[in-house]
């Protein structure tokens, strides 16, 4: 059965999979483009950061952050290092811990969330994912600016 879990985004087997992320992100975007955290941003506190888990077995990662804004405005969240393990792929994990972002950002009362994913054929895949459970393409936002490497989305909760 998988499990989802608050976690350390430094813990051995997380730092790996998020080193790993990094790497394939930077492999395939220009580093401007790039906008993955490392394990030490994902601790930050306006990050909640889980993991999937079968059996103790690291499966996956997932973040979502709370974006700021004035008080009274509506609020909002961006979705982070969404990272599947390579021998977890196909088996739903990804979509599990979309859903539970998206369950815990409702529970929060945030009216929008929105990501950041790259152009790329490699990344065709999460786009898919996110336009299935909703998400539209959509102009930057927070400190995004345009960028012909990546695409934005978002979701009305």
């Amino acid at each position: 059965m998988i499990s989802i879990d608050r976690d350390d985004p430094s813990r051995a087997d997380v730092h790996q999979l998020l080193n790993e992320h990094l790497a394939d992100m930077f492999a395939t975007s220009p580093a401007e483009s790039v906008h993955a955290l490392d394990h030490t941003a994902l601790a930050a506190p306006s990050i909640t950061f889980w993991t999937a888990r079968e059996a103790g077995d690291l499966l996956g990662c997932g973040a979502l952050k709370q974006l700021h804004s004035p008080p009274g405005d509506p609020l909002h969240g961006e979705i982070k290092s969404m990272r599947t393990t390579a021998s977890a792929r196909g088996r739903g994990v990804a979509t599990l811990m979309l859903g539970h972002i998206l369950e815990n950002a409702r529970a929060r009362n945030l009216e929008r969330i929105y990501l950041e994913t790259g152009t790329e054929e490699y990344f065709a895949p999460a786009r898919r994912l996110y336009a299935r459970n909703g998400f539209t393409e959509c102009p930057p936002f927070a400190e995004y600016t345009l960028d012909p490497n990546s695409v934005f989305m978002e979701l009305r909760l």
